[in-house]
């Protein structure tokens, strides 16, 4: 049986479902074929079940310490399972939601494996899509165009293969029925923090590790030195510069015994388990790529501007094709690929004015360009800096640590980037990606009067300080 198609989506995760909403609205005959559920990596094995269980971490952190509120709260304790079936319940929740906009947008859903062809009788171009499923025909789906939105999977070690016990990746960690005691997390990206944080709240021993000079190697350092400052008051050890000996692990023992090298020298760590949290690859096996004429690049899709591959009926969207690897940019490329395959526009994403965002305790967040990098392309820069603990909104949350820092163009005035550690940044990033849109300056922002008492005081006044003239500080 076979069934034409002005467009299918091989993938319906985030950015695969949002291009498939987008194209029924701009009235393409659209189908996703998926192989496990609607929602992707993001919904069910990532963004959401993640922050869920981060959530929960926090609220018990918050009930510890509730005294200093002046609420007396007896015996408080972590019922694990009931942690998890509330995580479940959410991602359930807007799985159905899911489901819902797609049936709403009349998008046919095909589950099963899905393979790119060569050219064929049903097409003379490469790109007819064989539906795969066990014990079931193979379905032949005819598109004029594909889009490619596999996503992508947890990056191994070599020489080191997650069982899913003892060694786990961050799929596994997200079933775990129990806590452990202890966590050896090797990676100290954005995966690797938010599990450190969420594990130490939980009240599990965690040591990182990190081959960087900095954990949060893509943040600027003065983010990432105040991070790793607040976790170690925590009672997480970091180790940066530091190197996993894969050949002297020893998994046999009731702990994991693991060796790093740093500077030249050993040290052993023993922990109950370990997590593997060294980024993540792209989905591009077995969908038949080698049927086509499609380029790859480090293991990633290449796109051009467009988010067209080699093969020019055929589009590649999200973590499949590298760069930024997150949700928010899936969507925005996949409505990209769509308009220009309806209307032949390239909408140009700038990728240095999307957010990033790291959920934590303390939350991160930036956009733009770090000063390290400005002074790295030779710019002539101006820094203003503020913090948390001059913000009174801050200080009836009970959470004053940490600051914003803008970096400006000391010749143009221009926004080069925005860097917050602290509460609630993760929602006040949005300010400054639209002060980056709208190619604000500081002054714009200095200028813009924030509410009292928020937090979002703190950004106003970070944006004063660039030019000397913060008030509260």
């Amino acid at each position: 049986m076979s069934r034409e198609y002005d467009l299918v989506i091989l993938g319906g995760g985030t950015g695969g479902y949002v291009a498939a909403i987008r194209a029924s609205q701009l009235g393409l005959s659209t189908a996703i074929v998926e192989k496990e559920k609607l929602g992707g990596t993001c919904l069910h094995k990532g963004c959401i079940p993640s922050k869920a269980l981060l959530r929960s971490a926090e609220v018990y952190q918050q009930s510890k310490n509730a005294s200093d509120f002046g609420i007396e709260v007896a015996a408080v304790r972590v019922n694990f399972n009931a942690v998890q079936k509330r995580k479940n319940n959410i991602v359930e929740q807007l799985h159905n939601g899911v489901k819902g906009l797609i049936k709403k947008g009349k998008i046919d859903v095909y589950y099963g494996t899905g393979r790119i062809l060569g050219p064929s009788i049903f097409s003379p171009m490469a790109g007819t899509i064989s539906v795969e499923k066990e014990g079931e025909e193979n379905e032949m789906l005819i598109p004029k165009n594909i889009i490619i939105a596999t996503g992508s999977t947890p990056r191994n070690l070599e020489g080191l293969i997650p069982d899913g016990k003892k060694v786990l990746n961050s799929d596994h960690a997200l079933e775990m029925s129990e806590l452990p005691k202890s966590m050896l997390i090797i990676g100290g990206g954005v995966i690797g923090i938010e599990w450190a944080s969420m594990l130490t709240d939980f009240g599990v021993k965690v040591t990182i590790i990190e081959t960087s000079k900095q954990i949060l190697p893509s943040e600027d350092s003065d983010i990432a030195n105040e991070m790793a400052k607040m976790l170690k008051k925590r009672g997480i050890e970091i180790y940066t510069n530091a190197f996993l000996q894969t050949d002297k692990l020893n998994l046999s023992d009731k702990n994991i015994k693991a060796t790093i090298l740093i500077d030249d020298e050993e040290k052993r760590i023993e922990a109950e388990k370990m997590l593997v949290s060294v980024g993540r690859k792209g989905n591009i096996s077995d969908i038949g790529l080698d049927n086509t004429e499609i380029e790859l690049e480090s293991s990633f899709i290449k796109v051009n501007e467009a988010y067209q591959t080699k093969e020019k009926h055929i589009y590649a969207i999200g973590d499949c094709i590298g760069g930024l690897q997150l949700a928010h940019v899936a969507s925005h490329e996949g409505i990209a690929a769509v308009e220009h395959i309806v209307n032949g526009t390239i909408k140009n994403i700038r990728y240095e004015n999307i957010a990033r965002c790291i959920y934590s305790n303390p939350e991160a967040a930036s956009i733009g360009i770090t000063e390290e990098k400005a002074k790295n392309l030779g710019m002539n820069i101006k820094v203003g800096r503020f913090p948390f603990k001059a913000i009174g909104k801050a200080l009836v949350y009970g959470d004053m640590e940490g600051f914003v820092k803008i970096i400006a163009d000391q010749d143009t005035n221009d926004l080069l980037g925005v860097h917050m550690i602290g509460p609630h940044v993760t929602d006040l990033i949005s300010e400054a990606s639209l002060a980056m849109l709208l190619d604000a300056t500081p002054w714009e922002i200095g200028e813009t009067i924030h509410p009292h008492p928020t937090l979002s005081e703190v950004i106003g006044e970070a944006a004063l300080s660039v030019d000397g003239r913060a008030i509260h500080y």
